[in-house]
């Protein structure tokens, strides 16, 4: 397939716009990172982020088909998710109640997150990116390393939102927790046991799980907040 050639830029451009669209959920992931840093420090995570998730998404591309074979992955995966959301929330109080980081400990957290968060979100949409470019690792690389500067400007967009109104932070981490639900009941080990999972039973699942990251953060705050005012 020649760079000259239609078929060249409408694969392209299918890359680009399947990776933006299945890049939702991994927005409200980096701009909920990132959320704590100082402003300086914001663009970087963001960026860097960014950069290294996408880096990450090529990489993942070669093994994901294999990957969602792996029996207990998704499992895995829904309780990472599960596990971040409620860090997310939990974060944001300890911001409010002033505990700082280094700025160097916070820039690399934030990465770090971002890149967990990914890398377990990316399993089924790289998927959607590899079938686009129909093994031409060449077009992947270009359509994926053009869709950064549009991933970033969707989490700096998200950044100024949760700034003015602080309960899309529970939102997007109730989204990680409603992700984490349907990827347990869609494991292949699941599928094992149980036959064929019914959707609403999948949605079902979801369901819970962003309940059980709010409910589970709520409690963690109401529990952190009764042994602070004990030792006053």
């Amino acid at each position: 397939m020649e760079f000259t050639s239609a078929a060249f830029w409408a694969a392209l451009g299918s890359i680009v716009l399947a990776n933006i669209l299945l890049s939702g959920d991994n927005a409200v992931v980096i701009a909920l990172a990132a959320r704590g840093l100082p402003a300086h420090q914001q663009k970087k995570a963001i960026f860097w982020g960014s950069a290294a998730a996408i880096v990450m998404r090529i990489a993942l591309t070669v093994l994901a088909a294999e990957m969602l074979t792996w029996p207990y992955l998704k499992i895995i995966g829904g309780l990472l998710l599960l596990y971040i959301g409620v860090s997310l929330i939990l974060d944001d109080d300890s911001e409010e109640g002033g505990a700082g980081k280094t700025a160097a400990s916070g820039l690399f957290a934030a990465v770090r997150t971002i890149l967990v968060a990914d890398l377990v979100m990316s399993l089924d949409n790289v998927l959607a990116v590899a079938a686009a470019a129909n093994g031409n690792m060449v077009l992947l690389v270009i359509g994926l390393a053009i869709s950064i500067p549009l991933i970033i400007a969707g989490s700096t967009m998200l950044l100024k939102v949760m700034e003015r109104f602080p309960i899309i932070i529970t939102v997007g981490a109730a989204l990680l927790g409603f992700l984490a639900g349907e990827m347990e009941l869609t494991d292949p080990a699941v599928e094992n046991w149980v036959g064929g999972v019914p959707h609403d039973a999948v949605t079902a699942a979801g369901v819970a799980g962003a309940l059980l990251v709010i409910v589970t953060a709520h409690l963690l705050r109401r529990r952190s907040r009764t042994q602070a005012s004990s030792l006053r």
